[in-house]
């Protein structure tokens, strides 16, 4: 599970450094290219990502406040992924691949991602520019979470409080493979 969300009866995760591989079917949808479809209420592409903007959003079964709420989401700024639209609300996938629904006003266009959640502990690089022959800054856990600047298509700046440099995109959940990010 992924840091920052706790379900029904369950505790909430101490660590973003996650135990257990996604499965390959929820990582692949993750990263399909978000040039497809447009939502039909916000006319912005579906899938895309987006980030949470509260230290508390509830994860509801369906898309109405009538619906239980499933989970609730306890940091703000993790990425998630906006997979389907109704009225005022998002369908939305973790990096865990759990999905269900959030009001829109929840979430922000703002770009965040996570390091390779689906790692078993082998950290990513993050380098000085965006160059396999450029030096290492810092290696960074999986489940590190940072903000997401520019993107060509292969590397991604990647930074918060205490970093800032390149992280190879396919080591990046929240930004697809191949996106281009000004």
């Amino acid at each position: 599970m992924t840091g920052g969300r706790l379900g029904l009866g369950m505790a909430l995760a101490a660590s973003f450094a996650l135990g257990a591989a996604l499965s390959a079917a929820p990582r692949a949808q993750a990263q399909e290219q978000s040039s497809g479809p447009v939502g039909r209420v916000s006319g912005l592409p579906v899938p895309r990502f987006v980030s949470l903007k509260a230290d508390k959003v509830n994860v509801r079964s369906g898309p109405t406040r009538d619906h239980a709420v499933a989970w609730v989401f306890t940091r703000a700024g993790l990425p998630v992924e906006v997979t389907a639209e109704f009225e005022t609300w998002r369908r939305i996938r973790d990096a865990d691949g759990a999905e269900g629904w959030v009001y829109h006003s929840m979430l922000s266009a703002r770009r965040t991602a996570l390091v390779s959640p689906w790692s078993k502990g082998e950290p990513a690089a993050l380098r000085e520019a965006p160059s396999t022959d450029s030096s290492i800054k810092a290696r960074l856990e999986p489940g590190v979470l940072g903000k997401v600047d520019h993107c060509n298509g292969k590397w991604c700046r990647f930074f918060d409080n205490g970093f800032d440099g390149y992280v190879e995109q396919e080591k990046l959940w929240g930004v697809y493979p191949g996106e281009k990010i000004d």
